[in-house]
């Protein structure tokens, strides 16, 4: 057996803020048109169940977040499958939020509610 040649590069960001409490993840289907950055803050759409960016102008339940995405994925061709943050503690200012949330309070309120906390 030979060993790759491949090399990859760790980047770390400051995306989670801390282990209380702890990450927790799970999968969702990302509707088709999006293409999103790692810490893109998502809302599902209520008839479809599928997320999308959170937009807190929307009417489609997708003005509700709901969880993270925890790598960047391009959806622009098709729906796709994506790996979700839904609880642990997230530097609010490393999350990318719609340009909606235009105020510290609005992303600070986002998440009540939920598993996930923002620092």
């Amino acid at each position: 057996m030979t060993a790759s040649s491949e090399v990859t590069t760790y980047s770390p960001d400051n995306l989670i803020a801390g282990h209380t409490p702890q990450i927790a993840t799970d999968t969702g289907t990302l509707i088709t048109g999006q293409n999103l950055a790692r810490g893109a803050v998502l809302g599902r759409i209520a008839a479809s169940g599928k997320l999308t960016q959170c937009d807190n102008a929307a009417v489609d339940g997708s003005d509700v977040p709901v969880a993270i995405l925890v790598e960047a994925i391009d959806a622009s061709a098709a729906d796709k499958v994506c790996q979700l943050y839904v609880g642990g503690c997230f530097h609010s200012d490393e999350l990318v939020w719609h340009a909606s949330f235009n105020t510290d309070p609005e992303k600070v309120a986002a998440f009540d509610g939920t598993s996930i906390v923002l620092r």
